[in-house]
Formats: C-alpha cells, structure tokens, sequence
C-alpha cells in the first residue's frame, strides 16, 4: 500500500488550468438560472435549506469519519474520502433532479448555496476530521496545507463565478438565459470529457489499483445517497424532496476535490485515485437512479 502513495496520475499544470477553467465556467454556468430571489424563496421554507445543509456539510462528513474508523483503509484513501466528503453537492446534481423528478427548483438553489457555504465550511470540514483519525492527521503535518490558501482557491473557483452569473443574471437576464441554455450543457458535457480523458490516460494505473478503491468507494456513495434520502424520509418530506435531497448529498463537487489533491497534495496516490474513482462512479449511480425514478414517475 506504500507504493500506492508512490503512484504518480498522469495529471500536469496544463490538466490542472483546464480543470479549473472547467471548474468555474460550470459554476457560472448554475448561477446564471440563480438569482437573490431564489435564496430568499429558500429561506421562505428554512425546514429544507437547514436540511440540506446539515446533510452536506455535517452529515455526510460525519458518517464519513464513522465509515473510516469501521473499515480503517490506508490513510492517503481515508484522507481522500474526507476531503469527498467535505465538497459541496456537485453540478451535475441539477440535471440528475431533473430527470429523477425531483425538486428541480431546489435542487440548483441548493447547489448555489451549498457552494457559497464551501468557500468556508469545505477547508473547516476537511482539516476537522483530517486531523481527528489519527494515521490522517500525520499526513497532513508532513503536507502543511495552508488554509487560507484553501479557502482562496476555492473562492476563485466556485465564488467569483457564483457572484459573476448571478449578477449577468441580475442585470441582463435575457443574455443570462440564453447564455445559460448553451453554457449548462456545454459546460457538464466539457467537464465529463476531462473525466473520462483522465481514466483513458490512467486506464493502466486504474487497472493496477483499482481493486484498492472499488468497493469503497461505491459503499461511500451508496452511504451518501441512502443518507439524504432515509433522513428526508424519516422527516416526512414528499417524495420529490426525498429523491432531490439524495441526489445533492450523493453526488459530490469530487471535481473540486481532485483539484484541491492536486494542487496541494501533488496527486497523492490513494487520495486521487479514490476522488477520480468517485468522480466517474458518481456519474454512473446517479444516472441509474435518476432513470429508475423517472421510469417510476412515468408509471
């Protein structure tokens, strides 16, 4: 398991620019169908925002930390999972509440405000419980990570956007809408190329390791998506809630997970393997369970 952390992921500067780019036009790309109203309408119904929130960013990470202490992988995959675990609800998310059927409105408004809370909650979430399991915590004393510098770069990447569509939004929302029916779907299907690109340049390495990451971290997504959706349940809400809250807590940004690993842990062999495993496993759970429940709606 040592010589996993050795492993090198064809990934360069240049990957990692485009990455970024790709990161923060699919930002801007939500924020153009978000507006202040929208997080007012939310706070008009504080039951589902607190909901989603709590599931997100206290939840999640904390049957993440739970989950790690049961099954005890090797730190640099646990380290990965904590950081998985401390990103906001992925893009993507949008797309697949609306084909499941789900709560479509609340599903984009979330995914904007989770956003605006990662700039702070994500590095807080990660250094929390990346420091509280033990054989983690070594592992970031030998990185240092810089928590400002976290904080900063996921401001570049997810606020500056958020802030810049809602305002193009705001001031010209003719030009927003029609910007934002090119830009969503150009911009996930941008973001799902530079996935799969990266496996195929991996493809060897994935078939060396991959038994390392496979189970786990198809139990981790399974964990999050039951979560959103048995905690929805249990609190009564309706049914296109329920679908709506699994889906933001069970499809993760690992887009900005792998981008965070990268810069400022050098690609860490366990740790990007199993958020680059997350990013294309998410994908795949989502859109079957989406297409489950909208052929479930149908009927």
């Amino acid at each position: 398991m040592i010589e996993l952390d050795a492993v090198k992921i064809n990934f360069d500067t240049t990957n990692l620019w485009v990455l970024n780019i790709a990161l923060a036009v699919v930002m801007f790309g939500v924020s153009l169908g978000v507006t202040l109203n929208d997080f007012k309408q939310l706070f008009k119904s504080p039951k589902l925002v607190i909901l989603g929130v709590v599931l997100q960013f206290v939840l999640l990470p904390l049957v993440t930390y739970f989950f790690v202490l049961l099954i005890k992988p090797h730190p640099s995959i646990a380290l990965g999972m904590m950081m998985v675990a401390a990103c906001p609800g992925g893009n993507i998310s949008n797309f697949m509440t609306h084909l499941a059927k789900g709560n479509t409105a609340l599903s984009v408004s979330l995914t904007a405000f989770a956003t605006f809370l990662a700039m702070f909650l994500t590095p807080l979430n990660f250094q929390l419980y990346g420091n509280l399991y033990q054989p983690t915590a070594q592992l970031l004393q030998n990185v240092e990570i810089n928590f400002l510098e976290l904080v900063k770069l996921i401001i570049l990447i997810l606020g500056i956007p958020l802030v810049l569509g809602m305002s193009l939004k705001s001031k010209f929302p003719d030009l927003a809408k029609k910007l934002s029916k090119i830009l969503k779907p150009f911009s996930i299907l941008v973001f799902v190329t530079i996935v799969i690109i990266a496996f195929a340049n991996n493809l060897e390495i994935f078939n060396r390791y991959i038994d390392k990451v496979l189970l786990i971290g198809i139990s981790h997504n399974i964990l999050a998506l039951a979560l959103g959706f048995f905690v929805a349940k249990g609190l009564r809400l309706s049914f296109k809630n329920q679908k709506t809250l699994a889906i933001e807590t069970g499809i993760q940004n690992s887009g900005l997970g792998l981008l965070l690993i990268f810069t400022f842990f050098n690609g860490l062999g366990g740790m990007a393997l199993i958020a680059a495993f997350w990013g294309i496993w998410h994908i795949i759970s989502g859109l079957c369970l989406s297409l489950y429940w909208s052929s479930k709606s149908k009927k």
